[in-house]
């Protein structure tokens, strides 16, 4: 005879709010955010949604709380006279992070009331980048240009890793007819078709020219 419901169900007061956001945050990196629900997390649990609901008000908070699980794991930049390696370290450190949750590329930067770790990434960031000398006005140009670049480039990555084009470049440039585009031709061609080449290599040539850009920002305005 098969188990009852009943019987399935974890006990009750075995879970908590840190319970609720590491599941949360596993059933979001396996699935996305478009089967991301509180009863999919229940089910996961072994619980009924009204347990969930007596830590978390709606959904809405719960992704709150995920998110600033992402900003947690994001290096904070330190101000300082060495302002340029902190922005590298911090740019890289939510590149891997956004890398890891892909979801988290749309919502980031959408929470009305952010959690305490997206706030004090802000503020790391925004002191950093005044280290440089900015001005308001420059800070505002330089914080977001950066994350401009960093949200860019991540989604471009996670675009072609999910087309694969990032490991099946050949097959797709033979799928291509280029006669009327000399340039993509030559392009794909001397270049992408390379041995080695990866679009990630793109990656801190264009961080750098990020960095001149806040540093020129922080010379002029």
């Amino acid at each position: 005879m098969a188990p009852s419901d009943s019987a399935k169900r974890a006990p009750r007061n075995t879970i908590n709010r840190e319970i609720l956001v590491e599941k949360a945050t596993e059933i979001a990196d396996e699935v996305g955010l478009a089967g991301f629900s509180i009863r999919v997390l229940a089910d996961s649990l072994g619980v009924k949604p009204m347990a969930v609901y007596t830590h978390v008000k709606n959904k809405d908070e719960l992704l709150t709380l995920i998110v600033d699980q992402v900003f947690a794991s994001i290096y904070a930049p330190q101000p300082g006279e060495n302002w340029e390696a902190e922005l590298t370290r911090a740019a890289n450190s939510k590149r891997a992070a956004l890398l890891q949750h892909p979801w988290a590329l749309a919502v980031m930067e959408s929470r009305r009331d952010p959690g305490p770790y997206s706030m004090k990434h802000h503020e790391a960031v925004l002191a950093t980048i005044k280290a440089s000398g900015a001005s308001l006005g420059a800070i505002a140009h330089g914080y977001a240009l950066f994350d401009a670049y960093i949200f860019g480039f991540v989604y471009q990555e996670i675009m072609l890793t999910h087309v694969g084009l990032d490991e099946e470049t050949e097959e797709v440039a033979e799928g291509l007819d280029l006669a009327e585009y000399p340039t993509m031709a030559e392009f794909v061609k001397d270049h992408a078709l390379a041995p080695g080449y990866q679009f990630a290599h793109s990656w801190q040539p264009g961080l750098d020219t990020i960095l001149a850009g806040i540093k020129r920002f922080s010379q002029q305005i």
